[in-house]
């Protein structure tokens, strides 16, 4: 007696004389026409716009229960066939109209989303519809207890700079055709078969000569600044994304200028703004390579809880260790590109910092159709192969269980099954295909020197860095004071404009005198040294990273404890290496050598910079990382030259680590200048002299005086 009252009421709103009418027809009862008459007011309201919140409201509850009257009729067993298909034709009719309207007002869709919010008005209103068509709505369900916070959500941070922008900009507009690209390609043919396992094997039955890298285009625009030349492998994967290409597992070896590709990449594709995650070790040097390469857009490095970060840059660059603080923020911020750089970091799927780095990339292609997704790693591809399942889901070629998107399609146009002789082979080209860039060193030889210096910088941050920066600070202020009483104590009448480079050259000597005779006090050697020290950790770090990536690597440092360091570093990491220093005996020196050079396990060279910088062959090597500053570049060359040797069939990189925003980078400045002299003088040029160490230490105490006079306005 109740419901036939109901519906009465319901109709009594909008039509009084209803009961003086014929008796409804069947098609006139229950919920669906209910739905298409809420649907035609909502219909109705959106021509008449804005849009407001109670006929918002309205939509969203004529779709949810358009959905679930669509499941109910589906499993009524009580239906015919016939009356099955009439009511699910009506259902679309309702459906159609829906998609009519959130055409007119797209903003609309949002509450479609599986994870939209059902509101309280919601809820009433959606009971009071299905009671208008016969239905009893369910009992409101208990409010769930809270739900514990995801873990590290207490440490999460917003800065400032991050709510200007949002300020500035409240709107981020969607990209519709996002929605196209996440639509995961039907499996036909291969339904109901295991590919992601033939896929991983797939590497390991390729045999010899097996290609390891997608066809790239030999040309195209160059996108390199002006006064800088890509060499021909780097404009190869510039060229495939200014072609369209948007998803790359770029492996080339270390120092083939992945960084660099990866820049260009982003402006071919328009990627920006773009998300870099970076081991700490490269996060200084990724912002040194946004102003060489792309020097209109400006990058902004993320430390801490982000005080400094300009939300507005072109280019983020966050490190792993920072990802648990920040992940929040960034994944709103509308990134239309993402790298990630070592990215074997993440093989481990299990990891907290893997999970977001794999969130983020999963809420960038969410919102943005076709971003460019990079992964950089050096790891060549035959080895663990199951590592590269957290990174092929990053790239969003394969999700938990099976292959999506355009890699579905390809397997299905092999026309061949996992049980097919031939599947595997297609299979890994498939892959390969979607966007893996292998290349060697001996691949593309004749595009890089045979020898070059590659600076890598590095911040030095917490206490250790604050004091660095402090005692330099220090030093400066006392040249500063030396110069000026200097000034005073002049009896002559001559005044000098501006700063007299000649005065300041006296002082920085006198500083250089006392600080060569005092045995304690906060001097240049002092600070150089405590630089290497704080550079330990990180140079090692960068030196772990490079063994795994392309075996054997000499690292070279001037001091026992930053050796000391470096040992440890490697031994927690279970990196086998061979020590070679001035106090071990000829016998201990040969044993360590040999094992080096012969036994494949040996994966570093632990070597002193003065006791190892002659007289030894490790061509075995093509990298080697100089943790510490020499005052020459005659001490620097040794040290190359140790593998950069007649028979070195690869080109070799000296990696040479720099204490960013320190005295450590005018040094690097000084020894490569004093370097040009050198040659020059060897070469026959007998008016220029051979630099010595004491020109440079002299050098960087006049550059630094010199820089603090600026900075107080003298000019």
């Amino acid at each position: 007696m109740g419901r036939p009252a109901q519906r009465r009421s319901g109709r009594a709103r909008t039509d009084p004389g209803a009961q003086r009418r014929r008796p409804p027809r069947p098609s006139e009862e229950g919920l669906i026409p209910v739905l298409a008459g809420v649907a035609r007011e909502v219909d109705g309201a959106v021509q008449r716009p804005p849009t407001r919140p109670a006929v918002r409201t309205k939509f969203q509850v004529v779709a949810l229960l358009v959905r679930e009257e669509r499941d109910r009729v589906r499993a009524d067993g009580a239906l015919t066939p016939s009356q099955r298909t009439q009511q699910l034709k009506r259902l679309d009719g309702v459906a159609t109209l829906l998609a009519k309207i959130a055409a007119r007002d797209t903003s609309l869709l949002q509450l479609l989303a599986d994870d939209a919010r059902v509101s309280d008005a919601a809820r009433s209103f959606k009971a009071t519809v299905m009671r208008a068509g016969g239905l009893e709505p369910p009992e409101e369900p208990e409010p769930a207890p809270p739900t514990a916070p995801e873990p590290g959500a207490e440490k999460r941070v917003v800065p400032r700079s991050v709510i200007s922008r949002r300020l500035a900009n409240p709107f981020l507009a969607p990209d519709f055709e996002a929605a196209a690209e996440r639509t995961a390609a039907r499996a036909r043919r291969l339904a109901g078969w295991e590919l992601l396992e033939p896929l991983f094997r797939s590497f390991e039955y390729a045999g010899p000569g097996a290609p390891a890298c997608m066809p790239l285009p030999e040309g195209g625009p160059v996108f390199a600044p002006p006064g800088r030349e890509l060499m021909p492998h780097q404009a190869q994967v510039v060229a495939a994304a200014a072609g369209g290409h948007r998803t790359f597992l770029l492996a080339d070896e270390p120092g083939l200028g992945k960084t660099a590709q990866a820049l260009l990449a982003a402006q071919a594709a328009d990627a920006f703004p773009l998300l870099v995650v970076v081991p700490n070790v490269v996060k200084a040097n990724w912002a040194h390579e946004v102003g060489m390469w792309t020097p209109l857009r400006r990058a902004t490095v993320v430390h801490g809880d982000g005080e400094r970060v300009d939300a507005f840059a072109d280019v983020v660059i966050v490190n792993y260790e920072l990802l648990d603080r920040h992940v929040g923020w960034l994944g709103d911020l509308g990134f239309r590109g993402m790298v990630v750089d070592e990215a074997h970091f993440i093989k481990n799927k299990g990891s907290q910092r893997s999970q977001h780095v794999l969130a983020l990339s999963e809420r960038i292609r969410a919102r943005t159709a076709r971003p460019l997704l990079m992964a950089l790693t050096g790891t060549p591809l035959i080895n663990d192969i199951e590592d590269f399942r957290a990174i092929w889901q990053l790239l969003g070629w394969i999700d938990d269980t099976k292959p999506l998107g355009r890699l579905m399609t390809a397997l299905e146009d092999t026309g061949l099954t996992p049980a097919d002789p031939g599947f595997y082979a297609a299979a890994r080209t498939s892959v390969i295909d979607m966007g893996i860039v292998r290349r060697r060193k001996v691949d593309v030889a004749a595009d890089i020197p045979a020898r070059r210096v590659a600076d890598l910088p590095v911040e030095l941050d917490g206490a250790v860095g604050r004091s660095l920066r402090a005692a330099e600070a220090a030093l400066a202020q006392r040249l500063v004071s030396r110069y000026r009483s200097a000034v005073e104590a002049r009896t002559d009448d001559a005044v000098a404009d501006g700063i007299d480079v000649a005065l300041a050259r006296r002082v920085a000597a006198a500083e250089l005198k006392d600080s060569s005779s005092k045995a304690g006090g906060e001097n240049v050697f002092t600070m150089v040294r405590r630089i290497g020290q704080a550079k330990a950790g990180l140079a090692a770090d960068y030196a772990a990273q490079l063994a795994r990536n392309v075996g054997k690597v000499v690292f070279f440092a001037k001091h026992v404890d930053v050796m000391d360091q470096a040992e440890q570093t490697f031994a927690d990491r279970g990196i086998r290496y061979a020590s070679i220093r001035g106090d071990q005996t000829p016998k201990a020196r040969e044993k360590n050598i040999a094992a080096f050079t012969n036994d494949p396990d040996v994966q570093v060279a632990v070597c002193s910079l003065l006791a190892a910088g002659v007289g030894l062959n490790l061509q075995v090597a093509s990298n080697l990382v100089l943790a510490e500053l020499s005052w020459t570049d005659a001490e620097q060359t040794q040290a190359i030259d140790r593998v950069h040797r007649i028979g070195q069939a690869e080109p070799v990189t000296a990696w040479r680590i720099i204490a960013a925003q320190t005295i450590d980078a005018k040094i690097a400045e000084l020894i490569d200048s004093k370097s040009g002299l050198a040659a020059r003088a060897l070469d026959g040029a007998r008016d220029e002299d051979v630099s010595s160490s004491t020109d440079v230490q002299l050098e960087a105490l006049v550059g630094l005086l010199t820089d603090a006079l600026a900075a107080e306005g003298v000019d």
